[in-house]
């Protein structure tokens, strides 16, 4: 589970689009899928359900989604705390 991909996962989960989310991170569509594929590989469940060009949390996913906030802020926050030191 990479930083990256965590970051990925929380755009399409606020925009609700993988392509959306792609526009907001100025990346390309199948970077931000291939991202959460990846994701979804490694933690053997799907995250979102796919319906056209929109998608919902799975339950798998709501449980990712402050996980995954907290983690980012916590890489934030060390990263100041080294920065300052």
């Amino acid at each position: 589970m990479e930083p990256e991909q965590l970051r990925i996962f929380l755009a399409v989960a606020e925009h609700g689009s993988f392509t959306a989310a792609a526009k907001a991170l100025f990346v390309s569509h199948s970077t931000t899928s291939r991202a959460v594929a990846a994701l979804e590989r490694e933690l053997e469940a799907p995250l979102f359900l796919r319906q056209g060009k929109t998608v919902t949390l799975t339950k798998a996913g709501e449980t990712l989604k402050p996980e995954a906030e907290r983690v980012l802020m916590l890489m934030e926050e060390i990263k100041e705390k080294v920065k300052n030191s």
